[in-house]
């Protein structure tokens, strides 16, 4: 293989109005990123500290999970107070050196907004309980009065997205809904001190050298429920066209256009990212230049790993950032889903070939049945994951990466029941395992008792595997997982053109091709049979390549 160059070229913090177009964006769960006070949790000193480690990997910029005051009813995403620092993780004096240390380096900072709901610790639900009906502290969130003698009864028959009833009782015959779990009462963001409020947030971070929003929940935030509830079966059933009474509705959008003003009061003008969970064509209104201006696409995340699903994804995902103006993301794994590695190892179905992708995609059915290291094709996984990356970084737009996969850590599915945190396993017991897997703390040292992470344990418990996928022992193996991001992300920032690519016809179905406008050439074999690569200078490869043929399952960069 021939590398371009050794190490990765700094990114810069400048005032380009588009850096985030074709952004290589790094996302930290500060929690278990680094524990720098030893006391088991990360904290906003242990991302300082690892700055150095992060400008290595040739990221643009870094996005950083909640890390706001809470009960971590939810990870973090039950915020008790949007303009802090949880005291667990610091203070803004840490929050401030942080910032400067990353921006330093060449790193941009995003932070999560999480604007649907707050927690049930938040100033103004407190307020709002010890408020009468009616009151102007209830009317920044959504209560309605209960069914049946004295509101018993619910409102409705609704359940939450993390299992469980959507409405929970206050004493008095009123009921407050929450779409996540209880802890986090959903906010009426028809109410203008709501608004208002939140501009006020996203100014006050934007003033400490924020650049850009990971807005959390962003199509659930406008609601209308009328002076009728419907029922469950009947919510389920309405359209998702703009007039669902909970979800993707259109005048989600006002809200964002007021959003954008506060965001274009500064230069650079600060960005936005949104996570909405709506129809794919529906996801260009909120990736609008009007609006936040770049949405998530998880499509890819969602796919099988087969060379025609990618190319429907990717050709249908170009489109709309052409059609909105905006730049599309791509994206394999987060805070929230079973590690790519992971869900590429997992069996395949009964009776198919034997690499053929797995129905278990996901990794429900994987953590249900214990989550087990033994049930998996870790090997392959792994190869499938780092093919999958490769293409990833070679596409027009933005790149997503979680903390982590640059270590090709596999997801800890066997994770005891007494050390379970998420929610989403409480409320749905033999359902959902939920998402502890793929948030456990980072491994840095090839022993110890937190592989690195902290002085004083981890939160989550850490399985002994971790060792071998550590930083440590990556660091210094040119061939590791690690060094393959390295590398791949030093030469992104060197060939990244316009935003565009040709199909270069390859006589397989199971090999995807394209060219960039400068001559950057991607080659992908999802099958196991090695292809035979075209004329051009080899860039970078994940998988062998011998006599010019790149073996199964990787990637290939070329350069003509």
């Amino acid at each position: 293989m021939t590398d371009v160059i050794e190490t990765p070229a700094p990114a810069t913090t400048g005032t380009d109005e588009t850096w985030w177009r074709q952004a290589s964006v790094y996302q930290i769960y500060p929690r278990s990123f680094a524990d720098a006070n030893g006391d088991g949790i990360g904290d906003l000193r242990g991302v300082t500290e690892r700055v150095p480690y992060l400008a290595s990997l040739g990221i643009e910029a870094v996005w950083l999970s909640p890390f706001y005051p809470s009960a971590l009813a939810d990870g973090g995403y039950d915020v008790d107070d949007y303009r802090d620092v949880d005291p667990k993780l610091g203070t803004l004096e840490d929050f401030d050196a942080m910032v400067e240390a990353l921006h330093g380096a060449g790193i941009r900072v995003i932070v999560d907004i999480v604007p649907n709901h707050t927690s049930d610790r938040h100033e103004w639900f407190r307020e709002a309980l010890a408020s009468p009906k009616g009151s102007a502290a209830r009317d920044r969130y959504v209560f309605r009065d209960g069914t049946g003698p004295d509101g018993a009864d619910a409102p409705a028959d609704w359940i939450s997205i993390f299992g469980g009833p959507a409405w929970t009782a206050v004493g008095d015959g009123q009921w407050y809904l929450h779409s996540f779990a209880k802890e986090q009462p959903d906010l009426n963001w028809s109410n203008r001190e709501v608004r208002d409020d939140f501009l006020h947030t996203l100014r006050f971070w934007s003033d400490r050298g924020v650049d850009g929003f990971r807005i959390d929940v962003a199509h659930g935030l406008a609601k209308d429920l009328g002076d009728v509830l419907p029922t469950w079966a009947e919510l389920s059933a309405m359209p998702k066209d703009g007039t669902h009474p909970l979800w993707d509705r259109d005048d989600v959008h006002e809200i964002y256009a007021e959003w954008r003003k506060v965001f274009d009061e500064y230069t650079p003008a600060r960005t936005a990212v949104a996570e909405a969970w709506v129809a794919a064509d529906r996801r260009a209104r909120y990736a609008s230049a009007e609006g936040l201006g770049q949405a998530f696409n998880f499509d890819l995340l969602e796919a099988d790993f087969d060379a025609g699903s990618f190319r429907s994804i990717i050709e249908f995902n170009l489109g709309l950032a052409e059609q909105s103006g905006s730049s599309t993301t791509w994206v394999f794994s987060n805070h929230d889903v079973v590690r790519h590695a992971t869900r590429y190892a997992l069996p395949p179905r009964s009776g198919d070939a034997e690499h053929a992708p797995s129905t278990d995609k996901q990794g429900s059915a994987w953590l249900l049945a214990g989550g087990s290291q033994d049930a998996l094709d870790r090997d392959l996984g792994l190869r499938r994951a780092k093919a999958a990356t490769l293409l990833e970084l070679a596409l027009p737009g933005s790149a997503y990466l979680y903390q982590g996969e640059e270590l090709g850590l596999q997801e800890v599915g066997d994770i005891p029941d007494a050390d379970r945190q998420d929610p989403a396993f409480f409320r749905n017991p033999g359902v959902d395992v939920g998402r502890d897997g793929c948030r456990v703390p980072l491994p840095w040292t090839r022993s110890g008792s937190s592989f690195g992470f902290g002085d004083g344990g981890s939160h989550l418990p850490q399985p002994e595997w971790f060792g071998e996928s550590s930083v440590e022992a990556e660091d210094s193996d040119p061939e590791s997982t690690l060094n393959l991001y390295r590398k791949a992300l030093g030469l992104r920032g060197q060939l990244q053109s316009e935003e565009h690519l040709e199909w270069l016809e390859t006589g397989r179905d199971d090999v995807l091709a394209f060219r960039r406008p400068n001559g950057w050439t991607s080659v992908t074999v999802f099958g196991d049979e090695p292809y035979q690569l075209p004329s051009g200078e080899l860039l970078l490869a994940s998988a062998p390549v011998a006599a010019g043929a790149l073996s199964g399952v990787g990637t290939a960069w070329l350069r003509s």
